[in-house]
């Protein structure tokens, strides 16, 4: 997008009063939106989103009767407002307006309700983090041609309405992360029944403790994405979900009432999030589990069933071999699984597309962290398989995942040396191995990771002279301690010396000889992506903590 960030939004004035289309979409523009936009009268589609304006939104906007599709989301930390008394003559004046975009602006005095005036022609609204308050509207159902509901991270109460199963067009629902909103069965069945376009549904957080998980049966088989973390869900969850072919996203972590048992075989192909953290949902993780899920990047299975499924033992080296998504890495990508926007040229002129892609927020522990993601970077590469008792020595393998940000292997029994090939993950911020039972020196390789932000080595065997010189003079004392044989900045010096000079590294794929085993190849892949959607295979988030 073009950086006018040094351009007044008042100089928009300037432009043709015969406009029909204003394009200005994550274009750095800050301020206050111009004030006198009524000149406009012919504009259709208005995008004014992911920049940086504030105040509240001029009048005159409510005089723009042609507009067809409005967005001023993303404009973020909420600098941006609409007073009810805006909101309530935009909504009777713009009879047209078939798409409204206000995610992330102050609407806290705007009434709920006061959304039933919208036009009946609606068919695409979101108004999440809008901090709006106040009881679900009650009266969907003139709405017959909304498709898209984005309705999440505000403070809505109360349940959600029977009616809402006549809003048969729907195609994605998100009501994640509402104060108190919950669901009866009886409305929830009339939308599992009549909803049948559905490829969304993302109720995180809505109480849905008296629905029976079997009534999920019924969903469209055109299902992509399905999150009910933290749903209060109780009993068997029905086997034909995770066998539905078009799922993408299936999060059911928090429902820790949940029993059921995930499939080894027939699993949708393109599966990428899985999440069964904190459920009783068990599963088998031999090879058939993640050879059927070749596209599974976010792997969510903390404090789950997957207890009864041994999780010690060697690494699975078998599943590291299948890691495509961490493999093909593409380091300038930095777009997030959520809805993304695309712009194309239509008959009406530019208009702003939404993508179908399926979001998903996770909770992950980054760099010694505990951090919230409420959207998930793609360039996210984590590999956790912390708080085991896996067994065995770390796979030499793991050097060809270039995409690996952190990397933690802590609290498990893991035997034999750091491989050398850890030094080829040139892009890793993080490297937890500590409490495991490790031996041998502490590769001089791991010195050129520049990256390389947090190092915990403690409590192994390890000994031999630290390694001196870049990321090692920044890290102190605790990421060593217990290892009694260590020697060298930033514990004492070895029998008095330093610790030899660090050389340049000369480490190539040949190294460790056994670093990939017969009949696995490796080819550089470089990826491209264009403006707010990634086609291609990008790298996830893996975990396999069974502790805290």
């Amino acid at each position: 997008m073009v950086d006018m960030s040094m351009v007044a939004p008042d100089s928009l004035m300037n432009l043709s009063s015969s406009l029909s289309s204003l394009i200005l979409y994550s274009c750095r523009l800050q301020g206050k939106l111009p004030s006198s936009m009524r000149k406009f009268k012919h504009l259709q589609y208005l995008y004014l989103g992911e920049n940086s304006f504030s105040g509240p939104i001029p009048y005159d906007f409510v005089q723009l009767t042609e507009l067809v599709s409005l967005a001023l989301s993303g404009n973020k930390n909420y600098y941006l407002s609409l007073e009810p008394t805006s909101f309530d003559k935009l909504v009777q004046n713009l009879t047209q307006l078939e798409e409204l975009q206000l995610s992330s602006v102050d609407m806290s005095l705007v009434v709920p309700n006061f959304m039933m005036n919208l036009s009946s022609s609606l068919s695409l609204l979101t108004l999440y983090s809008c901090r709006l308050q106040g009881k679900f509207p009650s009266l969907m159902t003139k709405f017959k041609h909304l498709q898209y509901l984005d309705l999440r991270y505000n403070n809505l109460t109360g349940s959600i309405p029977y009616e809402f199963g006549q809003l048969s067009e729907l195609v994605s629902i998100d009501l994640s992360f509402n104060d108190y909103l919950s669901v009866e069965p009886n409305s929830f069945d009339r939308i599992v029944q009549n909803l049948t376009k559905l490829r969304g549904l993302r109720l995180g957080y809505v109480n849905m403790d008296l629905v029976i998980p079997n009534s999920l049966a019924n969903l469209s088989s055109s299902l992509s994405a399905l999150a009910f973390w933290g749903c209060g869900l109780q009993g068997k969850f029905p086997d034909n979900i995770f066998l539905l072919p078009n799922l993408q996203v299936l999060d059911l972590t928090y429902n820790d009432r949940l029993t059921g048992s995930f499939p080894s075989a027939n699993v949708s192909n393109y599966l990428w999030l899985l999440g069964l953290s904190h459920t009783r949902i068990s599963a088998d993780l031999g090879n058939d589990f993640f050879t059927n899920l070749k596209l599974l990047e976010v792997l969510v299975l903390r404090n789950s069933n997957i207890l009864s499924n041994n999780l010690s033992g060697p690494l699975p080296t078998e599943y590291l071999y299948s890691l495509e998504a961490l493999i093909v890495y593409d380091q300038n990508s930095r777009n997030y699984f959520d809805y993304a926007y695309s712009i194309g040229m239509t008959k009406k002129g530019f208009k702003i597309e939404l993508e179908k892609i399926p979001s998903a927020s996770l909770s992950v522990t980054w760099k010694g962290f505990e951090r919230e993601f409420e959207k998930i970077p793609r360039a996210l590469g984590i590999l956790d398989f912390s708080n085991n008792n896996f067994t065995g020595e770390i796979p030499k393998l793991l050097g060809k995942l270039k995409g690996l940000r952190q990397l933690n292997f802590s609290h498990n029994s893991l035997r034999g040396e750091i491989p050398l090939s850890l030094g080829m993950l040139l892009n890793l911020e993080s490297l937890d191995l500590s409490s495991n039972v490790l031996t041998g020196r502490i590769p001089q390789q791991l010195a050129f990771i520049t990256f390389l932000a947090v190092l915990n080595l403690s409590h192994n065997q390890l000994e031999g002279a630290i390694p001196s010189g870049k990321q090692f003079n920044t890290f102190n004392a605790s990421s060593f301690e217990g290892n009694l044989g260590l020697c060298g900045f930033p514990v004492p010096n070895c029998n008095g010396s330093e610790a030899p000079a660090l050389q340049p590294s000369n480490f190539h794929d040949g190294d460790d000889s056994t670093f990939f085993g017969d009949g696995f190849g490796w080819k550089a892949v470089a990826m491209g992506y264009g403006c707010g959607f990634v086609f291609g295979v990008t790298v996830g988030y893996v975990v396999f903590r069974t502790r805290n």
